[in-house]
This record gives structure tokens, sequence and C-alpha cells, in this order.
């Protein structure tokens, strides 16, 4: 498996050696090139070189494009304006390098130079409780954060910051205690999510009920929580009951959402609780937090509360208890000392930022990280309803994840039905695909926003086949593999010596650029640039379609098989672009 190197980069690397001969103190200095619609590419950094040698930068550039060579990369380069460069790519050079990219099973794509271990945060719903609307952003960003850091060659440990500890406990452990078949299922056979949920559900309700209403069962079930914190054993076996059942649940939904969740990345906040006690002691010890009013805090001269007074990160309450900050600063400690991170990455609501802000410059401060370990809060902003609101339904209850998939795939069954005829499917694919496409639109309206914008809620959009969806681009993958198929004896080859047409160059040349999109993806944390790539791919190819025939009418052999080429990368190119994002390609739609 080779890398290949981007025309981009061979590019720089050309303007880059000619402007170091022609200004030896400007060595090694960035020329700034980009996409321009002028030429295939644009250098912007003479301007700024030449200002600061005191040169004039039209002549500099002049000389930068007399050490140059033309012919088998770069075609012409022309000085414009007051000394940009443009640049002209061969096609012989477009078609090589694809094909290039085409012999590789990475599609030439680099491993990231110095691959680290990053832990994700994700996908963290409470135990015994139902997930909703809310969680959806958490786990959908996570996952496609894995896939695109694990493709750059990164070490990726997940975890699953389950809410599985705290007081409520208490109250659904000792209600369990005086009804103890509670949690019993139906039939030895394999319990279905809901029926896990709904257990739940039930217990919940009615435990919330008694501890509400009846004073004797309140004071056993505070009781309950002491016995709980203090590993009672009895009490931790019912506690680790609600952990399993609601993992039946949670592991049912994150299925319909086509994700892989393992049991050894669930660690929950209880995973922990044998490091909050030392903590506590290592943070005081170091001054790094202080007794206030007999609670342990630490406090940050920009966090004040609205009285003007600091606000501070309560760690240990004064009688005695342990806050989040606690348990996500043990977190810290051990995904940094067992697990080696140098980099940590928590998909948490936006709402949650002074928080986290506070709890890493905490653990800065205690020297937990540093300049090799980093943490960083990939915050997201909240799902509206197509009214612009935060998306509740018509009673105003926050909307069932698992009710708003079933309808999204619901939708997309539809949508697939309609066309079924025509492309030859049989009743099991319009389901398979129905599922792909639904959970696809899903993942797709997610992440193809800024995380840390919010974004609207709206199936009918989500699912349409026109505009900027899963579904246009699902299309764009099934129609090239049915092109491919029609094309019969005839196969997918390069063919430098061609001339490419307008349609035919833009394709390769944004192709060409997927690999710097991962890495920049990687390195930004930002799931929606690989979105906004795949998407213009497919447009792209829509032109490309429509003005150079591929099958009919049949054009001459040899650019037929160079179209052919050009197809195929574009469906590898878009189908391992999807999967990085968690969304499937079904071959026929």
């Amino acid at each position: 498996m080779a890398s290949v190197p981007s025309l981009a980069s061979s590019v720089n690397q050309r303007v880059a050696d000619a402007l170091a001969s022609a200004l030896p103190e400007a060595g090694g200095a960035d020329p700034l090139l980009r996409r321009s619609d002028r030429a295939d590419f644009q250098a912007n950094g003479i301007l700024a070189l030449a200002k600061k040698a005191k040169a004039n930068p039209r002549e500099l550039a002049a000389t930068v494009v007399g050490g140059i060579a033309t012919g088998d990369l770069i075609q012409e380069i022309e000085v414009s304006g007051p000394g940009f460069l443009n640049i002209t790519i061969t096609d012989r050079a477009i078609v090589e390098t694809l094909a290039a990219r085409a012999g590789d099973d990475r599609l030439g794509v680099p491993f990231a130079a110095n691959p680290g271990t990053t832990v994700i945060d994700y996908a963290q719903p409470n135990v015994a409780k139902e997930m909703h609307v809310g969680h959806l952003r958490s786990a959908v960003i996570g996952a496609a954060m894995v896939e695109i850091l694990e493709f750059t060659g990164e070490k990726v440990v997940r975890r699953h910051h389950i809410g599985d500890w705290g007081t409520q406990f208490g109250m659904l452990i000792q209600y369990l205690l005086e009804h103890p078949h509670e949690l019993d299922h139906k039939s030895d056979e394999e319990v279905s999510g809901e029926e896990a949920m709904s257990n739940l559900n039930r217990l919940y309700k009615a435990s919330r009920g008694l501890f509400d209403s009846d004073e004797e069962f309140k004071t056993r079930a505070r009781a309950r929580v002491v016995d709980l914190q203090a590993g009672e054993p009895e009490t931790l076996e019912l506690w680790q009951r609600f952990v399993d059942e609601s993992k039946i649940y949670f592991y049912s939904v994150f299925n319909k959402l086509d994700m892989d969740i393992q049991d050894p990345d669930v660690v929950g906040e209880s995973g922990y609780n044998d490091m909050l006690v030392e903590t506590c002691e290592l943070l005081e010890e170091s001054g790094v937090a202080v007794r206030s009013n007999g609670a342990l805090c630490v406090f940050f001269d920009d966090v004040k509360g609205p009285d003007g007074n600091p606000t501070p990160l309560i760690v240990r309450k004064s009688d005695g208890g342990f806050g989040y900050a606690a348990t996500d600063l043990s977190a810290i400690r051990d995904r940094v000392g067992k697990l080696g991170a140098t980099e940590l990455i928590y998909v948490v609501d936006a709402r949650q930022s002074l928080h986290f802000k506070m709890v890493f410059e905490t653990a800065r401060r205690a020297g937990w990280l540093n300049d090799e370990v980093k943490a960083v809060q990939l915050a997201f902003g909240t799902v509206l309803g197509k009214d612009g609101k935060p998306f509740k339904t018509r009673e105003g209850e926050t909307v069932r994840l698992v009710d708003l998939l079933d309808e999204a795939v619901e939708r997309a069954t539809t949508v697939v039905r309609e066309k079924a005829e025509k492309v030859g499917l049989t009743e099991a694919e319009i389901v398979e695909n129905g599922q792909y496409v639904g959970i696809g639109a899903v993942k797709y309206a997610d992440l193809s926003t800024s995380a840390s914008r919010d974004y609207k809620f709206d199936l009918d959009q989500m699912v349409s086949l026109n505009g900027d969806t899963s579904v246009y681009l699902q299309y764009a993958y099934a129609r090239i593999k049915s092109i491919l198929r029609r094309a019969g004896d005839r196969k997918p080859v390069a063919h430098p010596e061609l001339e490419l047409a307008p349609a035919e160059r833009a394709l390769g040349l944004h192709l060409d650029h997927f690999g710097e999109l991962i890495a920049e993806a990687a390195a930004d944390h930002a799931p929606h640039k690989v979105a906004a790539y795949l998407y213009q791919l497919s447009s792209l190819f829509t032109t490309f379609y429509d003005q150079c025939p591929v099958v009919k009418p049949e054009p001459e052999l040899v650019v037929g098989e160079n179209r052919l080429f050009l197809c195929e990368l574009t469906a590898r190119t878009l189908t391992k672009g999807m999967s990085l994002l968690g969304i499937r390609t079904p071959e026929k739609l």
C-alpha cells in the first residue's frame, strides 16, 4: 500500500523550491496554494514575501515562474495581478495520479505522520432511562470521528460513559428488593430492547410514585444509596441487574443506528468509583483544590456567578458525596495513565461547555494534561423541530429515539419502494435498502451540519432525492454501479494520453483531493467536511455524466474505458467516504 502525493502537494513543492532559489531567505515559506476558478490552482504567497524582502512582487513572481519546469506536471503557469500565480495541470498528470490512487486499497490516502492514541467519549445514555433525540448527536458524531481517525492510522479507544451511578439508584434498588419480579422476562428467549425498556420504565414510575408518597420508603431508599456506595454485595447485585437490563435496550437502539458498540467499551461513572478518594487527595495535596465551606473546590479567575463571586468546580461536596467533576477527573487520570491517551475527545452537548472547560483546566493544573496530552470537547448544538424550537412531541414530551429512527426507516422504505420495480429490487432488498436509506438520512442530516450548530430535524427533507441528502449520494453510488454493469465487456482503464473534457478534469481534481480532506477532517474533528466533500463529488459526477457519454451513445473505446475508470474511482471514493460517516451504500436503488 503506497500513499500517493496529491497533485496539490506536488505543485506546492515545485513552487516552494523555485521560490527558495529565487529568494533564498524565504526558504521553507508556504506558497499558499489553493484551488481557483481562474486556473486549476492559484499560489498567493509571493505578495507577502516580496513585501517582507522589499522586492517587487510581480518581478519576484516572474523569477519564480522562470524557475519552474513545465510539461510533465504543470502545463502552464502565469503571473496575474500583483504577483499571484495561476497554475494549470497537465491532463496526463491528473490521470496518472488517479491511476496510482486506483491501484491502492486506501485510494492512496497516507497515514498520519505521528499517530497517537485518542480516547473518544461518546454515546452516553443513562441506565434505566429511555434514549431520546438528544442522545442522537453524541452517538452519530462520535462514531464518525472514530472511523475518520482510525482511517488516518490513529489508535482509537472508544468510551461510552453511561450514567450508571447516583442517588436515584437507591430508590430503584429498594423497590426491586421489595418487588423482586419486576425485571423478570416473559420467556427464556432473547429479550427485545422494547421489553427491557418497558420493564425499566414501569419500575421507574412505580418507585418514583412510592418515593414521593411514602416517607418510610423514602427513608429506606436513602439508606440503600449508602449501601450502594459502600459496595454492599446484595445491593450491588441488584444494581447490576439494572445495568444489564439497560444494556439490552441500549444495544438494540445502537443496532438500529447501525453502530457497533462492544461491552468492554462501556465504562460508566461507576467504573471510576475506586479512584475518587485518591483523585480528591491528589488535588488537595497539590493545592489545586481547596476547602471552601466544607466542600473541596477548584477556583478560576475567569468563572464568576451572576453576583460577581467566583463559581468553583465542586469536586467533593460538604457532605462527603462526590460531584460529576470527581468522576470526570478520575476518568482523565485513567485514560491518560492506563490507556496512554495522547488526546481525549468528549462528544458532549455544548451546554456542558463550562463544566468541561473547568475540568480540563483542573486536570492541566494537576499535571494530568499537558502539551503532550490534550483534551477537547467536540461540543454539539441542539436538534430542532421544523418550527426552529427544540424538538418535542405534540404533547411537549421529549422525542424517543427509537420512534424517530423507526419513522425515518418507514419514510425511506416508501421512497425506495417507488423506484423498486424499475431497478428490479426484491421485497427483502426493499426492506434492507429502506433501513440503509432511513438511518443514513438521519446520520447525514446530523453530520452535514457543523457539530456546534443546531439543526432542524425534517424527515421530508432528509429522505428527499434532491439537495444535500444522503439519499442523493446513495443514488449517485447506485447509478455508477448500474453504469458499470451496463458497460458489459468494456473495462475501466486509465488512459493518460487522452485530452480531458472540462467535466472530467473537474471530477478528477476533486477525486485527487480526498486524502487531504480526510487529514483536515481528522485534525479539525469535523465530520461535516467529509459530508460536504462527498456532496460535491456527487454533484461533479452528475455534471460529468450529463456532459460525457460513458455507455450510450457509446464513445470511442479508449475514451469509454477512461470514463469508466473515472466512474469506478468515484464509486470507490464515495463508498469509502460514506462508510467513514457510518452510512451504507446499496449497490442498487
